[in-house]
């Protein structure tokens, strides 16, 4: 009988735990049979309950420790459990580092088998804890209760959060003075089942290096009770406030900001700066949400390129150029490319705004573009990408290998895509070189990590 008819759901086993899954679940094995554990940490043997079963694998929450790791602690956060905000709030940073360093290594070996990339030590973060300049919290009445907060994990049921540990204070102070406004005057939650009430989400967005602040009411419909109350309050509790904007979303649906703006109070933007280059932020502009690690993750980036000035770079992906400016300080010419119309409106409006005249920001598939850029005649020397978190699109990675940049800079949020992509250029011209681990989010699960991979000379 193989082990997966052994194992039955509700079922209590013991699994020595060995590893992180990329969800930040405790991975171990029974029998040669994969055990997820949510709450499992290395290095511990734990009691699970298993809540599935599959072929494959099975997993479940952890009910006893049996022997715990060194690197367990009592998180902080009063809702931590129930909450899916955060994943990793029971291991201590120095242990969020190494098991984050350890995936990319696994991810390099396993998925994309390159034993010669080298890994370097993760740069982590100073102090882990109120980073997150922006902050996006759904709005929602659970059991005659406003819950203002993070959705539970799997679920669309809302946790409230009174201080969110992981953002910035302003976003806290923003969530405190809308519930108190709500609470007040009555708003009434938006119920994502009837399709009825008022608030969605809230939206804070904090210029870090700035003070300047921006809150966002996210609603359903064009109707905003008590605005003028709503932006007094905000005023009077969140220190930099800049800018109320009210989003309409009226569709059904999962995406959390509608097509629709209506400024309610100062600016349609703030500013915020990250090293000598300043950025307009509007509500639906992307900037990174650890503006401290997004300079060491930019800087490293620039270190990889090793632009001496006389390059031309090309940047797919570029989003509102925030990378393809940094690089244009080092570089002749820099062309990024963007398939979000309005993220290149926002990136040329940033190169205006830092008078970068040697950056050029072109609409359209990256694919397509590069190889029209081939047709003019532009030879890139540097090839940045920064794609979503599911990678590449393998005719990107062929146009790439098609112009034979003698450098290929790759910054990712998954280290399984990021070893996918760079194996398959291995396979078209390239060697990877080395791999540098930045920590983002710290207390969650993820990990950003940039690469540098090299033309092979024949």
């Amino acid at each position: 009988m193989s082990t997966e008819n052994k194992l039955l759901v509700h079922e209590k086993i013991i699994v020595k735990i060995t590893g992180l899954g990329s969800s930040g679940e405790g991975v171990g094995k029974v029998d040669g049979f994969t055990v997820f554990a949510h709450g499992a940490l290395p290095g511990e043997t734990v009691e699970v309950e298993l809540e599935r079963v599959k072929k494959s694998y099975a997993s479940g929450h952890v009910t006893a420790i049996v022997e715990a790791s060194p690197d367990r602690v009592e998180p902080l956060c009063p809702v931590y459990e129930e909450c899916g905000g955060c994943q990793l709030q029971h291991l201590s940073y120095a242990g969020q580092l190494k098991a984050k360093e350890q995936q990319v290594r696994d991810a390099m070996l396993r998925i994309g088998h390159l034993e010669a990339v080298k890994v370097m030590p993760i740069i982590g973060e100073e102090d882990p804890w109120y980073y997150r300049n922006k902050m996006q919290f759904p709005v929602a009445t659970e059991a005659g209760t406003l819950e203002i907060g993070c959705y539970a994990a799997a679920t669309h049921r809302v946790v409230g959060v009174e201080a969110c540990r992981i953002q910035k204070q302003r976003n806290n102070d923003i969530i405190a003075a809308v519930r108190r406004w709500m609470e007040q005057y009555e708003v009434p939650a938006y119920d994502e089942k009837t399709g009825k009430g008022v608030v969605r989400h809230i939206m804070g967005r904090v210029g870090v290096n700035t003070g300047e602040v921006m809150a966002v009411i996210i609603t359903a419909g064009y109707d905003l009770p008590h605005n003028k109350e709503l932006i007094k309050m905000l005023r009077d509790a969140v220190p930099g406030l800049k800018s109320v904007v009210q989003n309409i979303n009226k569709k059904q649906t999962n995406i959390v900001m509608g097509n629709k703006t209506r400024l309610l109070y100062g600016k349609a933007t703030i500013k915020d700066r990250l090293g000598t280059l300043k950025f307009n932020i509007s509500p639906q502009s992307f900037f990174q949400v650890n503006s401290a690690q997004a300079e060491k993750l930019y800087n490293k980036a620039v270190e990889f390129a090793a632009l001496s000035g006389s390059e031309t770079v090309v940047d797919c992906y570029c989003g509102t150029g925030t990378i393809s400016l940094y690089l244009a300080k080092h570089a002749q010419k820099v062309y990024g490319i963007e398939l979000i119309a309005p993220a290149i409106e926002d990136a040329r409006g940033n190169a205006e705004a830092n008078r970068c005249a040697n950056a050029e920001f072109i609409l359209g598939d990256a694919a397509v573009k590069m190889q029209e850029l081939t047709e003019q005649g532009v030879r890139p020397d540097v090839v940045l990408l920064d794609p979503p978190r599911a990678g590449c699109e393998e005719k990107v990675l062929a146009a790439i290998a098609q112009v034979k940049p003698s450098r290929i800079v790759y910054v990712s949020c998954n280290p399984a895509s990021l070893a996918r992509d760079l194996a398959y250029l291995e396979q078209n011209g390239y060697q990877a070189v080395t791999a540098q681990p930045v920590d983002m989010f710290p207390m969650t699960h993820h990990v950003e990590c940039v690469a540098l991979m090299s033309r092979v000379q024949k």
